[in-house]
């Protein structure tokens, strides 16, 4: 392949195809000019009501966006051509058809309410014969010894400990109520695998959808990479493996056909998410990304100019996901210094990058800025090697950012349950500013760093009003002393909190303060142990968080 599509690199030679002995079908993006003069409603739109409270919630009002696709246009494109609508994108205004004869696309032609049409793929049915069902990818366990290694985590706990991971579950937060949507190839072994029997038995895998074959099977093609994917998250086997929310409710949607490298993954990707937008999911995970499409498609493979985080139908997909309150979480990939897959080139989305143990970033870790010069990936977690469940009772390891980036999308589950009030940009931001290297950065794969999950908890309840450039910490990193410069506009009755990064509360101070500079040293500074502590001061005008490091 000239590319790397998977953040893990796959290899998928392991599968028997169809296309050498099954006669193809073809798909086309059909984009329409308009809705057919439907208002947005909560009667027209078809969405859960859990997802109608998210809008509530945030003060995200009704919008086209929210309409769904015109029904008698796409009643006339299945009569004139004779085609299959596979599904539909109210986002984008447009379905995916497909025809067993390519020759009928031609009788769409003239018809005004369609905009454009375009070939995007090859259907296979079936799509492909499967095979033995191996990971190229997975290392024996013991491949890597890793730091530490509580019991109850098991070999999870490098990964989970790299981000504070564990002091989020202390505090009971193990993502309970919330429910994550996880776009992949397949979920083998998670209907029959001990590592998953807790997540499935006790029915909180809340929906599966097949977007690449249809229906709602997504276990049985022995696919396994989504499996992996979702090991991180959900496993839960109590000292040998345990997720990163092993409490959460999850959709699982098959996106990726491994077939080939098509355009229309990207439609299947946009309609997982807007799926998981109707069923009112908190966060969105995806471990998957383009950048290169097989003949004769490779005309519309992505450019480094499209990877401006907006212009990609994957990465346009990911935004309004976005606008619609989802916490969108994706892959940097694995293009290393080739950059970045999109939709992880998407402005909204939290993008993911792969380090190891020490955080030092992998070399095969993609990166940018994207085209927009927007730093990308924002955060990086440990998948350098990360490790997973399967099929047995044993874990193991792999490779890439399609490891490190479902870890920090469990553990932000974890922080929406902790702040079920906050926006997702709130929680975006929280996890950015927790990031060892915030806020600058040392080089592109590490973004902002390692983020610390417990240091994002602390800093959440305190985001409402953000105030910045008044106030700093002199020296900060500090040693012996350290003093908080104020500069306030008018006089000030001002709080001051210090927190640690566990968020248990050390030092609660009132001042009644003049206008002007003023310098408030920070009473026993010189008597902490190393590490880091939030400073939070309160006034009339917002709440300015300041991390202080001790060394």
């Amino acid at each position: 392949m000239a590319a790397v599509k998977w953040a893990v690199a796959i290899a998928l030679f392991f599968y028997t195809y169809a296309p050498a002995t099954a006669q193809p079908q073809y798909a086309f993006r059909i984009s329409f000019s308009d809705k057919g003069n439907q208002i947005a409603s909560a009667q027209q739109v078809q969405l859960s009501e859990r997802a109608l409270q998210r809008r509530q919630r945030m003060h995200i009002p009704l919008d086209g966006y929210d309409l769904p696709v015109a029904a008698s246009y796409l009643g006339q494109v299945t009569e004139l051509t004779g085609g299959t609508i596979r599904h539909c994108s109210r986002w984008l205004n447009s379905c995916l058809l497909v025809l067993e004869d390519s020759a009928n696309i031609s009788k769409l032609d003239g018809r005004p309410f369609i905009t454009s049409v375009v070939p995007v793929g090859y259907v296979y049915d079936p799509p492909f014969a499967v095979g033995n069902g191996a990971d190229s990818t997975v290392l024996p366990l013991g491949a890597q010894k890793n730091t530490g290694n509580p019991a109850w985590y098991g070999t999870a706990w490098a990964q989970t400990h790299l981000v504070n991971g564990d002091c989020l579950h202390d505090k009971g937060l193990q993502g309970q109520g919330i429910i994550i949507a996880v776009l992949d190839d397949g979920f083998h072994f998670v209907n029959t695998a001990p590592g998953f029997d807790s997540v499935y038995n006790s029915g909180r895998i809340v929906e599966t959808r097949n977007f690449v074959q249809g229906g709602t099977d997504v276990y049985t093609d022995f696919l396994t990479h989504g499996t992996s994917v979702f090991s991180t998250m959900a496993a839960y086997i109590p000292n040998t493996y345990v997720g990163a929310a092993p409490l959460a409710q999850y959709a699982l949607y098959s996106t990726e056909d491994p077939t080939g490298e098509w355009p229309m993954e990207m439609d299947h990707m946009v309609a997982a998410f807007e799926r998981a937008d109707s069923i009112g999911a908190d966060v969105i995970s995806s471990s998957t990304g383009y950048n290169y499409f097989d003949p004769p498609y490779q005309n519309q493979s992505i450019t480094a100019a499209q990877m401006d985080g907006k212009t990609t139908v994957a990465a346009i997909g990911a935004n309004i996901a976005a606008q619609k309150g989802i916490l969108v979480v994706l892959t940097a990939g694995n293009e290393g210094s080739g950059g970045l897959l999109t939709p992880g080139d998407a402005d909204s989305a939290l993008t993911v990058g792969n380090v190891d143990v020490n955080k030092v970033p992998a070399s095969s870790s993609g990166h940018g800025p994207n085209a927009s010069g927007i730093i990308k990936p924002e955060v990086v977690a440990l998948g350098q090697p990360g490790a997973v469940m399967l099929g047995s009772a044993t874990p193991s390891y792999s490779n890439g950012t399609s490891i490190s980036t479902p870890q920090v999308a469990g553990f932000s589950a974890c922080l929406i349950q902790a702040s079920p009030g906050k926006s997702n940009s709130e929680i975006k931001r929280a996890i950015i500013a927790s990031a060892h290297l915030y806020p600058g950065f040392s080089m592109p794969q590490l973004g902002y760093g390692v983020p610390d999950f417990c240091l994002a908890d602390v800093l959440l309840p305190v985001r409402e009003i953000e105030k910045t450039n008044n106030a700093s910490a002199v020296p900060n990193p500090f040693s012996n002393a350290v003093h908080i410069s104020v500069n306030l506009n008018q006089a000030e009755n001002l709080t001051l909190d210090i927190y640690d990064a566990s968020g248990r509360p050390l030092l609660h101070k009132q001042y009644n303060l003049a206008a002007g500079a003023h310098s408030l040293e920070i009473p026993g500074a010189a008597n902490l142990p190393a590490g880091f502590y939030i400073c939070s001061l309160r006034w009339s005008g917002g709440v300015q968080n300041i991390r202080l490091t001790k060394f």
